[in-house]
Parts: structure tokens; sequence; C-alpha cells
């Protein structure tokens, strides 16, 4: 038995529609011929009746209110529809407490099926609490599930529920099969008991495996589906889909080869393996699909079994692995991008040191350290350069924040301060109208620096704005710079004026300025990693900048920096 590919979903229905109709011939012909019975033997004609398939009570798409006040209602009050769900069923209205969280319902309605002979029929409980009318629920977790219906977790499909109640001083238990949807702000659920331990151990292996089954009679056109393949379809198991509704669920695309895996199925072929599409309630599902013939007495194919494994729970976990891999890769280009442009803005704006410093008798070493290993360059920022005076600008200052918009404002500081300085102003003046540029941008943050000049007589002039002072190593001994001036974080106080400090220096001196990376230490004040940097400075009476800078960042207590850290050593030869 075959039949050529079609073209169309409908000349598919109607191929299957014609070899059914040959085959259900052939049967027919071949069971009113008389055959001579063998002793012991009794003839057995097949199944001449095609009983229809069923179809379910069709709901009103433009009313989304609840089943009970879509339907007429009986002569007691219960939704008509659920009489022909051919399991136990109930409308349940959720019962909020003061916080919002469903902690119980009401029955609305209900069918007269019982699903054992201890409970009574939901139609006979209409009006009761949920929790009166099944008391074990709560324990059972079924309340819990049903409350996630109403959360919108999704519907509860096939949950296996090991019921237990006490009624008459006795304790009864059944094990019963539940599902429940939300009917607007309702709750339709649905069960019936577990047949057997088997049934019941069939059931959890096909939930876990996404794995169900079905058997297609072709004679008699009777459909029977197992829990899984319900619950893959979303449909209800007394109710199976035809094979003209699979046809119906197809994706376009897949047509010639659900058509291909028909035909061999249909033409004894086994076992006949495809993957298939299907549109299930507006969702695309992928499922792998195993067919095999069931032969009758002549040999042909009276039914057709069909296995399906559900791989659309596989196919979502690829799709989000590869959204999070092109995710992940965008943001390492743009990581990389940023780091160009930081690499570049380092150059820019923590350059190397000019000759002319060396010409007026000072050797300077810095550094620059980011806390984050990806990033080139961050808030701290230091500035010495010969100013056109014969002063040296000397300046360290720490911007907040991290990343490139810290690379701004850092930016922005730096150079307002080096053309601030070219006017020959003090170094509290300057640090004053740096504080006003600061607290005049609205999106500015705060900041810390100390900015001043070292004059030929060999003098700091310098002022503090919140920024640990600078240590001065002489003979051996390394201690802060002492000032009573110290003012307020650059940002935090509008026409805050700044005072100059003057530090006489000598040949020898070396001067260490550093942001508060270096000293910080989370949990520890901050004195302590001051007095700790001033004995590491002191190891060596007699360094270079750059070897005292070396060694620093050698230690071992500098290791796993919680902040950026720069550093700028200024000796006077």
């Amino acid at each position: 038995m075959g039949f050529p590919l079609p073209d169309t979903v409908e000349e598919l229905k109607s191929l299957i529609g014609n070899e059914i109709s040959s085959l259900r011939s052939a049967v027919r012909r071949t069971a009113d011929r008389p055959a001579a019975p063998t002793p012991g033997s009794e003839v057995t004609a097949p199944v001449q009746t095609l009983a229809p398939a069923p179809t379910l009570p069709v709901r009103d798409a433009a009313d989304p209110s609840c089943l009970c006040s879509t339907h007429d209602s009986d002569a007691t009050g219960t939704c008509s529809l659920l009489h022909a769900i051919p399991a136990s069923a109930v409308l349940l209205e959720p019962v909020h407490d003061e916080t919002g969280a469903v902690r119980d319902f009401r029955i609305v309605a209900g069918n007269r099926i019982r699903s054992a002979e201890w409970l009574e029929a939901p139609d006979r409980q209409v009006g009761q609490r949920f929790l009166e009318a099944r008391p074990g629920a709560a324990t059972s977790g079924l309340l819990a599930g049903l409350a996630d219906v109403v959360a919108g977790g999704g519907p509860l499909e096939g949950r296996v529920v090991d019921y237990t109640e006490q009624r008459l001083g006795r304790l009864h238990r059944a094990p019963l099969l539940y599902s429940a949807a939300r009917c607007g702000e309702q709750v339709l659920a649905t069960w019936r008991p577990v047949q057997s331990h088997t049934e019941l151990l069939t059931i959890d292996a096909q939930y876990l495996a996404s794995l169900g089954w079905g058997n297609w009679d072709l004679l008699s056109g009777k459909v029977t589906w197992s829990e899984g393949l319900s619950r893959i379809f979303h449909a209800e198991i007394r109710m199976p889909w035809t094979l003209d509704q699979l046809c119906d669920a197809l994706l376009p695309g897949d047509l010639n080869a659900f058509s291909e895996f028909l035909a061999s199925v249909l033409a004894g072929e086994e076992p006949a393996w495809t993957r298939i599409r299907f549109l299930v309630l507006g969702e695309v599902r992928t499922l792998d699909l195993l067919g095999r013939p069931v032969a009758g007495t002549d040999g042909r194919p009276w039914a057709v079994n069909l296995v399906a494994r559900d791989l659309t729970p596989q196919i979502r976990s690829r799709r989000r692995i590869a959204e999070t891999e092109r995710e992940s890769d965008w943001l390492r280009r743009q990581a990389q991008a940023e780091r160009r442009v930081a690499d570049a803005l380092r150059e820019a704006l923590v350059p190397t040191h000019s000759e002319a410093l060396a010409a007026v008798g000072l050797t300077v070493a810095a550094s620059y350290r980011p806390a984050e290993e990806d990033a080139a360059v961050g808030g701290d920022w230091y500035k010495c350069r010969l100013l056109p005076d014969g002063r040296v600008l000397v300046a360290i200052g720490d911007a907040a924040g991290h990343g490139l918009e810290a690379v701004a404002r850092m930016s922005q500081q730096r150079h307002a301060l080096a053309g601030l300085a070219q006017t020959g102003a003090s170094a509290g003046e300057i640090t004053t109208w740096l504080n006003d540029l600061i607290c005049g941008d609205p999106v500015e943050q705060t900041a810390t620096v100390v900015a001043g000049h070292i004059d030929s007589e060999r003098t700091l002039h310098w002022a503090d704005a919140g920024h640990p002072a600078p240590l001065l190593l002489r003979d051996g001994h390394a201690a802060p710079l002492r000032t009573s001036e110290r003012g307020p974080l650059l940002g935090a106080l509008p026409g805050y004026a700044y005072e100059t400090t003057t530090t006489p220096l000598r040949r020898g001196d070396l001067l260490l300025l550093y942001t508060d990376g270096i000293v910080e230490r989370r949990g520890e004040d901050v004195t302590k990693g001051i007095d700790r940097l001033a004995a590491l400075v002191a190891r060596d009476p007699d360094p270079t900048p750059q070897d005292l800078i070396g060694r620093i960042l050698a230690d071992p207590e500098q290791s796993g920096l919680e902040d950026d850290a720069c550093m700028l050593a200024i000796r006077l030869d």
C-alpha cells in the first residue's frame, strides 16, 4: 500500500482517506466470502461498524469568561459542558488571602463522575471550598499545583497525586491523575484514577523521557493514546487526534517528510522514522516519530502504532544556548573595543615623562594598575609637568567609578587642572576653581585630588581635597606630609575655598603620591594601610623612584586590589 507525495495538506488527507477506504473494502470482501472452519477454530469477522471520533464542544472564542457563563446550565445549576468530559471535573474559583496569594478555591460547577467509591461526585460539592470537599489536597501538593496554574505557571498536565483522606474514621487512599488549566479567572480541573501500579510507572517514565505512543485502528477508526502523547499534544486522553487532525497541525515545511513517513508505514515497512514539527496551541513542537504497522490476517496494515519523543525542550535549550553565545560574543567584541579605546586613552592620559623634568633636577616614575584585569584605565590619574613659569605641576586624583565613564570624568578633571595651572595661581586657588567646575556640572560625581607646585627653591606648595596626603621619604624615614588644611571632596561643597600648605624639600627627598586603592582594604581602617605603606617605603633609604614603585607593586599585600591604584614618585636630585 502507498501513495504519491501530495502538494497540500488537503491532498494528503484525501490520499489517507482513500487508502483507508480501500483497505476497509478489501477486508469487507474477504469477510463476505464463507470460509471452511477448521476443527476447533472459530471464524471472527473484522469489525464493520466504524465509530466516529468524538469531538469537543466548541466554546465561544469571543467571550473570555468562564465556562459557566458561556454555556447553558442544567436544572442543578451545573455547567452543561462539564458533563461532556469523561472524567471527574470541576470549575474552581480561587480564594485569595489579604496578600493576594491563593489559599483555597470555591467549587463553582462539577459533573457527576466519581473517581472512587468513597469520593463524592463533584456536582454534589458545588458551593463548597475545595479544601472542605477535598481535605487531602493540601498535604498531597495538589492545592499548590492549582495555585501555580492561577499564577500563570502553565497548565497542570497529567500530574499523579497520591490522594489520602480520612472519612468516617477510616483512611482512604487513591492515586489520581490530575490535569488543570486556567479558564478566564477560574480553573478547570479534571482527574481520574490511575488504573494500576504499572500504569503509574509508565506515566512517570513517559514524563521523564518526554515520550508518548498511540494506536490508530484503520478499520474501526478507534484511536488510543497514552498519557505521554496526550501531554505532548495538550489533548484530552479520551479524545485523541485522528490522522487528519495530525495533518492539520503540520508545519507546511514538513508536509513532504510526514507524507513519506505515512507512506512507508502504510506500505508495511517497519520501522519508519522521521522528525516532524507540529503547531500545538500556537507553539511549535518538534517530535521524533517512530511508526510501525500492525498487520491483519491478510498481511496488510490494519492499524498504525506511533511512538513520539518530544524534542521541544532540548531545542529550546539549544536555542537559548545559541542566543547566549551570540550575546556573549557581542559583549566580548564590545569589551575588546572598549579595551582598545581605553588603551588609546591610557597612552594619552598616562604618558611617559618629559626630559624637561630631569633638567630641573627631578627624577619621576609613575604606575597605574586597574582593579579589573580587563580594564586598561579607570578613574585614577596623575599630572607632572614643567610649567612656563619654571614651576613643576604635581597632582594626583581619583574620579569616582570605573570603566569608560570614569575615564571620561578623569580626563575632564585632569585637563581642567592642567589648564588652570597655566594661570600661575596658587595650589589652593586652582583646587577651588576645579571644585567649582565639578559642582556646576549636574552629571559630575565627587572626586579627590592633591595638587600643587614645586618651585625653584625646592618648596612644595600643595592643596588637598579629600585625598591621602603624599608620603615623604627622608633620611630612611617615611611619613605622610602634615597639613591642617585638608579640604572636602571635589564636588561635595560648592564655594569652598581650599588653602595652600607649604612644605620645604631638600636634595635626596623622595615624594610618593598615591590613590586610595594602594592603602584601602575592606573592613580595615585606612590609617593601617597608610602605616603599612610608609613602612614598606622606608625599607630602602635611597631608592630610585622606579625601584620604589616596583617594590611596592611586588609586595604580597598589593595583590588582589579592590580599587584602581595609581602612584607618582618624585625624587629631588
